[in-house]
């Protein structure tokens, strides 16, 4: 007679035979899923839970050692603490994507029952266990501190905070999405289960296990042989065998006889139906290679000789023929540089290096797709639902109908531009059309390392000069990207290095090339701050080195070369009414000056939107449903709060209350392609296109009290910015004073005048134009707009960093409640590049593990005072927000060498930098 193991869970006594990980019983077989899979490794703590009331991970418990103990998930804690951690983490902000949280949840939760009055350090060591992506910790602290005095009684719930009855731009939302993210409510992909997909099979890919080498032969006729298997896929059964997002580089599986480019290589799809079977089957694949001698680094890849890893390309309709190892290259000039920096009365030149970084999102890739239609449906978690679809119908062959593929985006555990590019989507689709069952696919956390796409490692040699008085005179730079084995997002992402590299300063003598160069590693992509960390971080480091050859402090030569309204940027864009780049130099002045020998500082300009000339368009359409206005746009909200800015987007120009806005289903079937969650767009970009639909709303809402019928037809408008019209033809006529959070028009009774539009429609679509890169006008737009930032990095006399003061242009600052907590998670985010944070590889292989990532834990992190600007003169376009999500990250690393050069003299152009206190534990580790 087999063993059994008897536990209690949630007040529910359970019995099982089977000894298996507790986090695998909690979700597979009691379908509780507040207990989130992050990694399986115990190193993240999302699936933390209570075992006779102490905190322990799920994850590295088996049902065995559970026997005869008590457990209790977020599902099982008590109403009121329930209801007093989703008040609190809403309050401050603590939740951003929340795949982190109910384990944090829980973390919290043992050391007030242990301890009702507990204090910072004490908060920060019970969570010290717990990884957090997003915030910085710095929320999270501040509302386990603010459940428990709510669990003391000596704070009391505001309900009105929840209800959300005014909403509106400015005001502190609780964001829409914090009850069922604390609850463990809400659910990402990998929460479908068969009670949700009744005939739920399960797929992986049998994966390379060398960078480069031959498929000499597969053989996988054990495998299909195995009992529950459904069925085993090559890449002959792959229609177009090739995806990529804006280049097709990235084959779907490697064929026999074909080359493998990276470890991550898909060889073969395993579909079974059930897990335990799948893992048995991926075992029975045998798969013989050839290895090969791998391409490591920019100079092998350099080499005369090196071995060409792609022959050619497919993109924008074009098959581009390869020569050598250069995937993408950029060319920014304007001026003159080589004359500008030989007149210089200084100039200063460094080489500087940056490494592979990896997103460490919580969420590990997952994706359901089933049968649908006459195609297919994939449940997702990414970062453009639209981007999805496009790649899953090339693979198809279906470009011309890519409606045959939908695609919803579900809850998102983090992306930081690591899920722009498809990793199991297109697998799972593939499968569920092939075998018309619903799959799902996902990837384990050590798959994940070595798959998805990185923070590119640059190489790059930086020239800046000035003349006598500091004013800066010319730039000259070579970037030098390793894109890894695909392309992934190179281009842009080069791009976006070289136009950004000049800084948010007043010269206009610039010449930087950008190569980006394929590699057997793992491919480098889109990241937090998309290249831009990269260069910034060497000319900020370059800007101290010239103020010691002036003799200027490195304040003073950032605030006399600091860019203003109506100046011109390096690029030739003329800075906007809302640039307040000197704004947040003077907010951290006090601080940089209190520290002398202690303190760094950097500033760095982001861009909003995609710009450079690419059509970039918001979209958006708002149908009354049941008297509530649902806001309909295919964006993904990745934890950055986007759906909780259109919500107040909406109140703010309709006058309702939350009660009476709602977010649709963000699908490709339902909602208008609004464009790729990147380039700090949605609040803009979207925000723009809902406030237009808002609009049309709000009309019809002051007709209905008017006495005028509802719209027997959708109602629709576009607009550029500047003016906007109905898709007819006809003018709209908008009053300069609505433009501006607080001065619009609303109805007298929203509420009542919302109800008589019932199943009316209305869309609006913002396409502002810009320039595209190198365009011949004198003052060129490459973008929207920008966001500007200072930061101060002061160290202890340990040289440990103790406190980080970031003064953020953001802009209107839509949601008090969110941006702080974007900032400090940036912030740290930063500092981890700088001085914790590598990704070693041993010929090409990737080294690291989650644990082993360099993450910052919450006592560890400094303090930080997340600053921000707000100018009275605004852009009209989305009440004047602009994007925080990039920028956040951006000054942090420069900050920090200079603080480090100001602290003990040395320069470290090489990150992770070395010779500090987290370099020597580093090591020691």
């Amino acid at each position: 007679m087999a063993q059994e193991f008897t536990f209690t869970v949630n007040g529910v006594e359970r019995t099982t035979t089977q000894n298996k990980p507790l986090l695998r019983y909690l979700r597979d077989d009691l379908h509780i899923h507040s207990a989130k899979d992050g990694c399986s490794e115990g190193a993240c703590g999302t699936c933390t839970i209570h075992v006779d009331g102490a905190a322990v991970k799920a994850c590295v418990l088996t049902t065995a050692l559970a026997a005869g103990r008590n457990i209790v998930t977020v599902e099982g804690l008590p109403e009121d603490v329930r209801e007093a951690f989703v008040y609190a983490f809403g309050a401050v902000g603590a939740v951003q994507c929340g795949f982190c949280i109910p384990g944090m949840v829980m973390a919290g939760a043992a050391l007030i029952a242990e301890d009702p009055e507990p204090t910072e350090e004490q908060i920060k060591y019970a969570i010290r266990g717990n990884v957090c992506r997003c915030t910085g910790y710095k929320k999270i602290i501040e509302g386990i501190s603010l459940a428990a005095a709510v669990l003391r009684g000596e704070k009391q719930i505001d309900e009105d905070l929840e209800r959300g009855d005014d909403y509106g731009v400015g005001k502190r939302a609780f964001r829409i999405d914090v009850r069922k993210k604390v609850l463990g409510e809400g659910k990402y992909p990998d929460d479908i289960d068969e009670i949700d997909q009744p005939g739920l099979t399960y797929a992986s890919a049998v994966r390379s296990k060398y960078p480069r080498a031959r498929v000499l032969s597969i053989d996988t006729s054990k495998a299909e042989a195995l009992p529950g298997v459904v069925g085993i896929l090559r890449a002959e059964d792959v229609p177009v065998n090739q995806v990529g997002h804006l280049i097709q580089d990235w084959d779907v599986m490697i064929a026999q006889g074909d080359i493998t480019r990276c470890v991550g290589d898909a060889i073969v799809l395993v579909v079974a139906e059930d897990e335990a079977t799948l893992e048995k089957a991926k075992k029975l694949v045998k798969i013989d290679y050839e290895p090969l001698e791998p391409v490591r680094n920019i100079a092998e890849a350099k080499a005369v000789d090196a071995p060409r890893l792609h022959d050619s390309f497919f993109a924008f309709g074009n098959t581009v023929e390869l020569k050598d190892n250069v995937c993408q290259s950029r060319h920014v000039t304007r001026g003159d540089a080589a004359k500008a920096l030989v007149e210089s009365a200084f100039t200063v030149t460094q080489r500087f290096t940056t490494p592979f970084t990896e997103h460490a999102f919580l969420e590990p890739e997952c994706a359901v797709a089933f049968p649908y239609k006459n195609g297919v449906k994939v449940q997702s978690t990414d970062q453009g639902a639209y981007d999805t679809r496009k790649e899953c119908a090339h693979m198809f062959g279906w470009d011309s109908e890519p409606e045959r593929v939908v695609v919803e985006t579900m809850l998102v555990g983090g992306g930081f531009g690591g899920k722009e590019d498809v990793s199991i989507q297109h697998l799972a689709a593939l499968a569920a059309y092939k075998f018309q069952r619903p799959v799902k696919c996902k990837l384990t956390r050590a798959e994940s390392l070595a798959f998805h796409p990185k923070r590119h490692a640059m190489d790059g040699t930086f020239t800046l000069g000035c003349d006598a008085e500091g004013n800066f005179t010319g730039l000259d730079c070579e970037i030098n990207f390793d894109t890894g084995a695909y392309a992934s997002l190179c281009g842009p992402v080069l791009e976006r290095a070289c136009t950004h590299a000049v800084g948010p300063y007043k010269y206009q003598n610039t010449d930087i090339r950008g190569f980006g160069y394929y590699t057997n590693n793992p491919p480098a992509g889109a990241y937090r701050g998309f290249g831009v960390c990269q260069s910034e971080f060497a000319l900020e480091s370059l800007i101290d080195l010239l103020a010691e050859k002036v003799g200027l402090d490195p304040w003073e030569i950032r605030y006399r070369n600091a860019i203003e309204p109506g100046e011109v940027l390096p690029n030739g864009q003329i800075a906007d009414c809302s640039t307040a780049l000197k704004e947040t130099l003077l907010e951290v002045k006090d601080a940089y000056y209190a520290h002398p020998g202690h303190a760094g500082i950097a500033c760095a300009m982001k861009n909003a939107g995609v710009g450079v000339g690419l059509p970039d368009a918001g979209r958006c359409k708002i149908r009354v449903e049941n008297g509530v206005a649902t806001v309909y746009a295919a964006t993904s909200d990745i934890g950055q709060g986007c759906n909780t800015v259109f919500l107040q987007d909406v109140a703010e120009a309709c006058g309702l209350p939350l009660r009476c806005i709602a977010n649709g289903e963000c699908s490709t079937e339902n909602a208008p392609d609004s464009g790729t969650t990147s380039g700090s767009r949605q609040t803009v970009v979207t925000g723009e296109a809902v406030r237009g639909a808002a609009f049309l709303l709000r009309d019809a809402m002051v007709g209905i009290e008017a006495g005028k019928p509802a719209p027997d037809a959708p109602v629709s408008a576009h607009g550029d910015g500047v003016k906007i019209e109905y898709d007819d033809g006809r003018a709209y006529q908008l009053h300069t004073q609505e433009l501006v959070a607080g001065q619009g028009m609303h109805p007298q009774d929203p509420a009542a005048a919302i109800k008589a539009l019932e199943g009316c429609e209305f869309g609006y679509v913002y396409l502002e134009p810009t320039d595209k890169l190198g365009a011949d006008v004198p003052n060129p737009k490459s973008h929207i707009c920008y966001g500007f930032a200072t930061h101060v990095v002061i160290l202890d006399d340990d040289g440990r960093v103790s406190e980080v003061y970031a003064a953020h242009d953001s802009g209107k600052v839509v949601n008090p409640i969110s941006i702080q907590g974007q900032i400090e998670g940036g912030v740290l985010m930063g500092m981890g590049y700088a001085l914790t944070e590598d990704w070693p590889l041993k010929d090409c292989v990737p080294q690291a593990r989650y644990g082993t990532l360099g993450l910052f834990r919450a006592p560890e992190i400094p303090d930080i005072h997340a600053i921000y600007v707000e100018k009275d003169e605004l852009l009209p376009v989305a009440y004047g927000g602009k994007g925080i999500g990039e920028i956040a990250t951006i000054p942090t690393a420069p900050a920090v060498q200079n603080a480090y050069r100001a602290f003990d003299g040395k320069l470290r152009p090489n990150l992770p930098m070395v010779d500090t206190p987290y370099s020597r534990a580093r090591h020691r580790g």
